[in-house]
This record gives C-alpha cells, structure tokens and sequence, in this order.
C-alpha cells in the first residue's frame, strides 16, 4: 500500500518512523511518504491560506495550492482515495480502518487553520475520485496531523506482515468480535496484594478462553452497551446471555434489551 500525507508540517508525521509503522516501511511493506504543502505554492511567501469570503473569525487554505498538489499525488489512471480529516467528517472507526486497510493508494490531506476550501472535495469528487471526510470524534483539533498519525497507524497495522501475531487482531477491542477486549495480566503474579486470576494460571486452554469471552461481555456491557446492541442474535451462545443477563441486572434481556439496561 501506499499513503502520502499532505501537510504544512512534515516534521509531525515523524513519529509514524517508529515502531510497527516504522518498521513496516523500512520493510517495504507500507510506501509511506509525506510532502510539505508549501512545495505547491507560487509566490516568494509560500502563501497557502487566505481570508474567507463572506467574512468571519481566521484563515482558508486556498483551493489552487491544494489544487496543484492533489493533481500530482492523485493519478489520473489509477486506483487512490482521498482522505481528508475534519471535525465535520464521519466518525473514524475500526470497520473503517479495515476498510481503508484494504485500498492501493491513499492520500491524506491534513487541513489547518479554518480548513480547507470546499470547493476542493467538490471538485475532486466530480472528478471521479472517492473521498472520504473523517473525524476521530467530537472535538476539534488545531490541524489534520494528529488524524492523519491516528489513522496511517489504524489502517497501517492490519496490512499482512505489519503485526507480528494476526490472532491479535481479532481479539482487540473493535476487532472482529465486536468487544472490547478482556482485562490482561503479565508477571509478578501477585503486586500491591492484587493476584492474577486463578484460571489463567491454571493451564486449562478452554476455560481460560472462556472467561476471557465472559470478561470481554462484562467490560463491553458496562463500557459500551451500544456495541452489545450492534451484537446480532447469532452472536452469541446461552452462556454470553447468561453472562449479560448478571451484567445487566436483568435475568430475561435479550441482547437488545441488555444493552438498553446497561445504559440506563
């Protein structure tokens, strides 16, 4: 895969040459490359913003700059996505990432200021190129980059060969189980009087399995009951339910009403 990063500051994508991103690109396996917006620009200040039109409180980055640099990173015969971070964009998410994770070529497009001019999705879209505007939550950040590092490290680390144990992509929290992931222990075996749990010292592959399955239930059901909701029927077997009904207090929920009861 390939993701090029747009911004005004290349220097904060650094961190993306550490750790599993960084590996995974001195591997080979991510073609990672980060270009200053400025390079685009035409006059001796490098001017890449300027006032709104109808008025209002700071600055628009211009249509023309990012213009001339999404024409050269976006190529008129092949398959890429352009993905501009923003507060007003759809919410981030693991399915998303996956989604992502699955595309040859992105491109990243890291606003600043008041952001970047709409005209800029509009046209890239008519054009044909698939565009997706995404924000990590309800907030507002001072520019794209923090995005940007969040999500080239979301999609990065499911490509084949980034993780080192695939397994522990289906078992973290949002993965493929829909929950969020069990509590996890390391030596020493007991600290400040707290002890690991019996059964994961116990060696008993099945019932270790299954009470980090009752566990994942009870942390989603009291941290996020909207995912116990999103769970289809077939999800989950007599003993999740049982386990939900203890978590919820309510001995007949069914997934629906579970969920409904955890958040009340």
């Amino acid at each position: 895969m390939r993701i090029d990063v747009v911004t005004i500051f290349p220097d904060y994508l650094a961190a993306l040459d550490l750790s599993l991103v960084g590996k995974a690109r001195r591997a080979g396996l991510l073609d990672l490359r980060v270009h200053d917006l400025r390079d685009w620009t035409d006059d001796r200040h490098r001017t890449v913003d300027d006032t709104p039109f109808g008025g209002g409180a700071g600055m628009v980055m211009r249509p023309d700059v990012w213009g001339r640099a999404l024409d050269d990173l976006l190529p008129a015969d092949g398959p890429a996505r352009l993905v501009v971070p923003s507060p007003s964009g759809e919410v981030f998410t693991q399915r998303r990432a996956e989604a992502l994770a699955t595309e040859e070529h992105l491109v990243v497009a890291c606003g600043r200021y008041e952001g970047i001019d709409a005209r800029v999705v509009e046209h890239y879209r008519d054009r044909g190129v698939a565009v997706d505007e995404l924000s990590l939550g309800d907030y507002v950040l001072n520019g794209g980059e923090v995005a940007a590092l969040v999500m080239v490290e979301a999609v990065g680390r499911l490509l084949p060969g980034v993780v080192g144990n695939p397994h522990s992509l289906v078992e973290e929290s949002h993965g493929e189980a829909g929950l969020l992931e069990y509590p996890v222990y390391t030596k020493p075996p007991v600290w400040q009087g707290r002890e690991v749990p019996d059964v994961l010292l116990s060696g008993h592959h099945a019932r270790i399995e299954r009470w980090r399955r009752d566990e994942a239930l009870r942390r989603t059901a009291r941290r996020r009951p909207d995912m116990i909701a999103a769970l289809g029927e077939d999800a989950l077997d007599r003993r999740d339910r049982e386990v939900l009904a203890e978590a919820t207090g309510d001995a007949d929920a069914s997934v629906g009403e579970a969920s409904h009861d955890a958040d009340a």
